[in-house]
This record gives C-alpha cells, sequence and structure tokens, in this order.
C-alpha cells in the first residue's frame, strides 16, 4: 500500500477519534506515524504536534458550534498547562527512543484503565479552580515530553474531576488540547528531525475532514459507549507499544 493512501486513512481514522471522542488523536498518530510511515520516534512526536493543533482546532470550532465547550473549565486546564508543555517539549528531544515509547505506552494503559473502570454517579458540574491548575500542569507536562495533545487524559479528568458530562467533555478537552500541542509544538521548533511534508499534509488534510464526520458521529451515540470505545483501542494501542519496546 502506497505511503499516501495509509496517510490518509490513518489521518482519517485519528480525526474520527479527536471529533468523537476529544482525544485518542494524537496517542494514534505516533504509533501510526511510527510503524506505519516510518518516521522516527523523535519525528513522529513533532508531526503529530503539527497534525493535532490543526485537527483539535477544527474539531473545537464543531463542538462550540453545538454549545459542548465549557469555556473557563477549559482556559483553566489550559493556561495551566502551557508552561509545563513548552519546558517539557524542549527536554523531550534529547530522550532516548525507547524511553519515549515506553512511557507514551504506560500513560496511554493506565489512562484506558481508569476510562474501563465502573462508573460512579458524576458531582454537578462546577469549577474547582485549584484542581482544574493542578490537572491542567500534569497534561501539559506529558503533551510536551510524549507529543500527545493530552486529550485522553483531559477527558477522564474533566469528567471525574470537575463532573462534566462526557458530550461536554470532549469539547472542552479540544481546547486544551489545542492550546497544549501548540505550546509543545514552538518548544520542538528547529528539533523536529526528519519532517516529510509530503506525509505531513495529507495526513493532516484527512484528518480535519474526519473531525467533522467525528463530531457528527458522536452526537449519535451516548456518552458511555463513547467513553468505553475510545478506552479498548487505547488500551490495544498502548500493549501493542509496550511488546514493541520489550522485543527490541
Amino acid at each position: 500500500m502506497s505511503t499516501l493512501i495509509l496517510a490518509l486513512a490513518a489521518g482519517a481514522v485519528i480525526g474520527l477519534a479527536l471529533g468523537a471522542l476529544g482525544g485518542g488523536g494524537s496517542v494514534l498518530a505516533v504509533p501510526a506515524l511510527i510503524y506505519l510511515l516510518g518516521f522516527s520516534p523523535a519525528s513522529a512526536t513533532t508531526a503529530s504536534l503539527i497534525i493535532v493543533t490543526a485537527t483539535s482546532a477544527t474539531a473545537l470550532y464543531a463542538h462550540a458550534r453545538s454549545g459542548d465547550v465549557a469555556w473557563r473549565t477549559g482556559a483553566l486546564f489550559a493556561a495551566a498547562g502551557i508552561v509545563p508543555a513548552f519546558l517539557a517539549g524542549a527536554v523531550a528531544g534529547s530522550l532516548p527512543a525507547a524511553l519515549l515509547t515506553g512511557a507514551f505506552a504506560v500513560v496511554a494503559a493506565v489512562a484506558a484503565l481508569r476510562m474501563l473502570r465502573p462508573g460512579v454517579a458524576a458531582p454537578p458540574e462546577r469549577v474547582r479552580p485549584a484542581k482544574a491548575v493542578g490537572a491542567g500542569a500534569g497534561l501539559g507536562a506529558v503533551t510536551g515530553f510524549l507529543g500527545v495533545g493530552g486529550g485522553f487524559l483531559a477527558v477522564p479528568a474533566l469528567v471525574g474531576v470537575l463532573g462534566l458530562r462526557m458530550k461536554r467533555a470532549v469539547g472542552t478537552s479540544l481546547l486544551v488540547i489545542t492550546v497544549n500541542s501548540l505550546a509543545a509544538l514552538t518548544a520542538r521548533t528547529g528539533a523536529g528531525g526528519d519532517l516529510r511534508w509530503e506525509v505531513i499534509a495529507p495526513f493532516t488534510g484527512a484528518a480535519i475532514l474526519g473531525a467533522w464526520d467525528g463530531k457528527r458521529l458522536a452526537a449519535k451515540i451516548t456518552g458511555q459507549t463513547l467513553q468505553r470505545i475510545f478506552a479498548l483501542v487505547l488500551l490495544g494501542v498502548a500493549v501493542l507499544m509496550l511488546v514493541d519496546v520489550l522485543v527490541r
């Protein structure tokens, strides 16, 4: 299968994930870029940030039109994550590839298992500034180190810590992803390795189109079903990446 077709197919799937789930796009983009398209881990994390920044901004616009974004909560998360994302992004380029891949897989697996646990009744929707800032700072650091938007962690945090409904958490997480990804990408400017734009451009275009379809899909599926699908996909990716690190 040609590189262009693989890039288009992977981009469409990642766009669907971001549009429907508010996360999962970058956590899937990195392994797709490494294992399907031959990017190095360092180049893949930087390329992922480019793709996810553009795609999440598009998906955010779509969700905002439906009123599914808690702007104040998202702004607290995003603002708290800017500096950690920038600092971690500057350090990540010097870390061994195996360490980045292994850390990525562990974080993804933990997030997936948390989302698969039986849910409890969510508290009333409200903003808790201290908790929002703490969670936002942690998400920013993850974004910078691993080249992920952080939505796969932001969604569980927005639901569990602040009690947002799943659909509203999905929309709000896209604001966090956009800001954190942009901050981490700024820190990596000039240190992204071999960025093959002939692959990144069609990948990004397909992801943007997929994000619109993902938003329409989310409107037809219950929040609990969305969460379970997301968690299972995320867990599968984490297992594959851990196996790859261990057998090297």
